[in-house]
């Protein structure tokens, strides 16, 4: 697939993995095994797949294997890694946001998991949003013990609410960026479900974008579920 209008690209892996190493992992969260990879090999593939050359890589500076295994990786796409420990999930995304900035953009968390053809397709209907748009991949799989509940309007899937009381959908991890993101106000946002949910309060044009199913990979019992929607796709001939 030709990536199209998202010129950029980014992976948030800066969390520090702490219930995977409570259920007896030892490494960064990114390194992971699902299938017999990394997770950070499952995303990059899904960019590379989808027609994108380079892909901008939060870690953190704990996770010195992953750092490792990206500079031994081979085959597209290429990879600015970018080492920092931020504070939240929203200085995560903030930094990769600014670091891409200027062009339309797609970032992903590494821990979220589905077919990279459902990841073309976010793509494609993600290339359909006015440009000023932002799209968040969402889904009707609950996979995740605190869920960002999004209620959509049935006509055009625009998000009408984010947070709250449960609804259809929940947030998947996939984000679909304008050149230039609005302004957050004054202070940072403590996490990024706060400032989307501003967004949505205050009116800007951010839609859903439902994605069939999307595993989050927090715990060790989610790696088990993963593996076996894994094994599921391939045998439908479908990658992850």
């Amino acid at each position: 697939m030709n990536a199209g209008i998202f010129w950029r690209a980014g992976i948030i892996a800066a969390g520090d993995g702490a219930r995977l190493r409570a259920g007896g992992w030892a490494g960064s969260k990114a390194m992971a095994p699902l299938g017999g990879r990394p997770l950070i090999d499952h995303a990059l593939d899904r960019f590379g797949a989808s027609g994108i050359e380079r892909v901008s890589l939060l870690i953190n500076e704990a996770s010195r294997d992953c750092a490792e295994h990206v500079a031994a990786r081979r085959g597209p796409p290429a990879v600015d890694l970018v080492v920092r420990t931020t504070p939240s999930s929203f200085a995560s995304f903030a930094l990769l946001a600014a670091r891409l900035s200027g062009a339309r953009t797609v970032i992903s968390t590494v821990d979220a998991i589905l077919p990279e053809h459902d990841f073309a397709s976010f793509l494609a209907a993600a290339a359909q949003l006015p440009a000023e748009a932002i799209g968040l991949g969402v889904t009707r799989l609950v996979d995740d013990e605190a869920p960002l509940w999004a209620e959509l309007d049935a006509a055009d899937g625009r998000i009408v609410r984010l947070g709250g009381a449960p609804a259809a959908h929940v947030t998947a991890g996939f984000y679909a960026l304008p050149a230039r993101l609005p302004p957050v106000g004054e202070a940072g946002f403590g996490r990024l479900r706060d400032y989307l949910g501003r967004l949505v309060q205050d009116g800007y044009p951010v839609y859903g974008i439902e994605l069939p199913q999307v595993f989050d990979v927090d715990r060790a019992g989610d790696l088990v579920q993963a593996e076996q929607a894994l094994a599921s796709w391939r045998g439908a001939g479908e990658g992850a």
